[in-house]
């Protein structure tokens, strides 16, 4: 497992993944205009990715394809990047249906976190999740992401506004960082 920048190519399996995982990702998601179809078709990645890179470049985001094996197997982005006095950043990620629950999303919070406390120079990392998801509350956990609190009517998903709790993680609290963490705890199949 490893991350790297996305790419215009990735279209085609980013794509492919969204399309046969809309029941699985669909009731997580925020919700958008038109129809999941149509905003999850290949057409529909180049402005995403145009967006992405733009705001990689700026410096307000650092989002990566999620590859197990070489194959882009989901993404993972910190967005709302600030500097100054804050460095801050969220963490969102989803992961193909296939490998749910086999420690990839873990992997990928590790490697992502570490390196926006690294290489991005960041001193907090957060998390917002429905109470419900059960799956991205143990990624989390795992990763050694604390909870903080619960933030109500806090996103428009499927519908409606939801409550979230919140998560987060400062450079302190990862030592010597979550791969390292996730290793030494014997969680690290795909870090």
């Amino acid at each position: 497992m490893a991350l790297r920048p996305v790419r215009l190519r990735d279209a085609g399996e980013w794509s492919k993944l969204r399309l046969r995982d809309r029941a699985y990702l669909e009731r997580w998601e925020p919700t958008a205009p038109g129809p999941w179809d149509d905003r999850n078709s290949m057409v529909a990645w180049l402005p995403q990715w145009t967006s992405l890179r733009r705001l990689g470049r700026q410096g307000m985001c650092l989002p990566f394809a999620i590859t197990v094996e070489g194959r882009f197997a989901g993404q993972i982005t910190l967005g709302n990047v600030i500097r100054a006095s804050l460095r801050s950043a969220w963490i969102g990620y989803w992961v193909s249906s296939e490998l749910a629950g086999g420690g990839v999303a873990t992997a990928a919070v590790a490697l992502a976190v570490d390196h926006a406390f690294a290489e991005a120079g960041l001193h907090r990392v957060e998390a917002t999740v429905r109470p419900e998801n059960g799956a991205s509350l143990r990624v989390l956990a795992k990763a050694g992401f604390r909870e903080e609190g619960l933030f109500l009517r806090y996103l428009d998903v499927a519908g409606a506004w939801r409550d979230h709790l919140c998560f987060a993680m400062t450079t302190e609290e990862a030592g010597d960082g979550l791969r390292a963490r996730l290793v030494r705890s014997g969680r690290a199949e795909h870090a």
